[in-house]
């Protein structure tokens, strides 16, 4: 005899079940995330499911061949640096981002190059099959490879792709997307959970790579349980302000390449274009004879990347002064702002101080807090940093500066861009390739005051 349907409260954070209603989460910590479902009664199921009834035996690794992997080239160049290479065959890849930061279009750019060689499924849940159209006809989309399903049935989803048999699938998004034996609602925890799992049955045992889109809560995260991004084998985020037209794309996740790269494309009328010189491109426009304005060279993965910072002291008009800063870490902010007071004497107190890095970046890097703390100086002083001068090192509270990894990469890519001289730490001398002292003047600072006479 069959159990009866009991009602339960679930946390939309990590999934967790209780009988009643708590404020706090005891497994994530969460609070106020519990919300109402219906938990079925469990039936045995007695034939297998995706997987088509095949079982698995044990396999000796060293019997596993690996000779036939190849990966699809989505014609973006960006994207596959972000990806490690490319898309690996049965792979599931989960995109996320704000709403409106591009997710989709992408999606659609790359069916124009892997379209020529690949049959592909893309399911929509939120548009129409006219609205899909209207939207690849803008981007130049017009492959005949191209398959358009507007469904939001998984297991309806499962079925066609088993009978269509593609080369590749994309899912626009997980969230719409709902299994008919549940009776929670499209985008709940168990929703996302058991859809996922069920696209990723279907590309292990049918070896087909599937892009799965992903929504994003007022926080940021990725909307639904936080096992969706154990599932999957690779989790991309789309970061970047609306307003601007940059967008990066980084990985946090990725079982077949680093973590640690990421991909810059500019945002037009046309689609996403990517930016083969990111470096160059977030430096235009930069104004000449300035203060308060000081570039650094940071490393993205295996890419190193030069940025502008700007920093801004003024007279505060509040009893208390302002702090704000933009993609750069607030704390780190105040932290370098304690040091320039306590150890450099340079003092804040009293003053209103911003930091913004230019087009868009986020950065997190140690080696920015030079480059920061110049910028601020430079405007406490009213001194412009010399044009040709780029900083980078990592500031201690006792007020020293300590080398950082990949100099001569950082080097390297500045000199390519015309600067000439670079003010780095002084330890970081020693571990320095003496081609690059050919290339440009290499100035070691033992401290913030000799750092910022070297930079003017």
């Amino acid at each position: 005899m069959a159990g009866k349907s009991k009602l339960i409260y679930q946390c939309r954070e990590c999934g967790f079940e209780s009988a009643k209603w708590m404020g706090k989460c005891p497994s994530c910590g969460e609070w106020n995330s519990f919300e109402e479902a219906i938990k079925e009664p469990v039936t045995p199921v007695k034939k297998a499911g995706v997987s088509g009834g095949r079982l698995s035996r044990p396999t000796p690794i060293n019997e596993i061949s690996t000779q036939e992997e190849a990966r699809y080239h989505t014609g973006l160049s960006e994207l596959d640096r972000v990806l490690g290479g490319g898309i690996v065959k049965g792979s599931l890849i989960l995109i996320s981002g704000d709403p409106g930061i591009g997710k989709s279009t992408m999606l659609l750019q790359i069916c124009e190059t892997l379209g020529q060689t690949l049959r592909i499924l893309y399911v929509s849940g939120e548009e129409s099959a006219r609205q899909i159209k209207l939207r690849a006809s803008r981007l130049g989309v017009e492959s005949s490879n191209l398959l358009i399903l507007t469904e939001t049935d998984v297991q309806y989803v499962v079925e066609e792709i088993q009978s269509e048999r593609p080369d590749l699938v994309m899912i626009d998004s997980i969230q719409t997307m709902n299994h008919t034996d549940l009776n929670s609602s499209p985008g709940s925890v168990t929703q996302v959970r058991e859809c996922t799992n069920a696209m990723m049955r279907c590309a292990k045992s049918l070896d087909i790579p599937i892009i799965v889109v992903g929504h994003v809560n007022k926080d940021g995260a990725i909307a639904g349980p936080k096992v969706l991004e154990h599932i999957v084998d690779a989790v991309l985020y789309f970061e970047g302000d609306r307003q601007m037209t940059y967008r990066i794309l980084r990985a946090v996740k990725n079982r077949y390449g680093s973590t640690n790269e990421i991909g810059v494309f500019d945002m037009g009328e046309n689609g996403l274009h990517q930016v083969e010189n990111p470096s160059q491109a977030m430096l235009s426009g930069r104004p000449k004879d300035v203060s308060g304005t000081c570039v650094t060279a940071v490393m993205e993965g295996t890419r190193p990347i030069l940025a502008e910072i700007q920093g801004l002291a003024t007279t505060s008009g509040f009893g208390t002064p302002r702090r704000m800063s933009t993609g750069f870490d607030y704390n780190r902010m105040a932290l370098i702002l304690a040091v320039l007071e306590k150890r450099a004497g340079y003092y804040f107190s009293n003053l209103d101080a911003y930091v913004n890095v230019v087009g868009g970046l986020r950065l997190d890097e140690p080696s920015v807090d030079l480059a920061v703390a110049m910028s601020l100086i430079s405007s406490l002083k009213d001194t412009p940093i010399r044009e040709d001068t780029v900083v980078f090192g990592e500031i201690g509270l006792a007020g020293e500066l300590r080398s950082v990894s990949h100099s001569d990469l950082r080097i390297g890519e500045a000199a390519r861009l015309g600067f000439t001289r670079c003010v780095l730490p002084y330890h970081g001398l020693k571990g320095l390739n003496p081609a690059r002292m050919q290339e440009m003047e290499i100035i070691g600072a033992k401290n913030i005051r000799e750092a910022f006479e070297s930079a003017t």
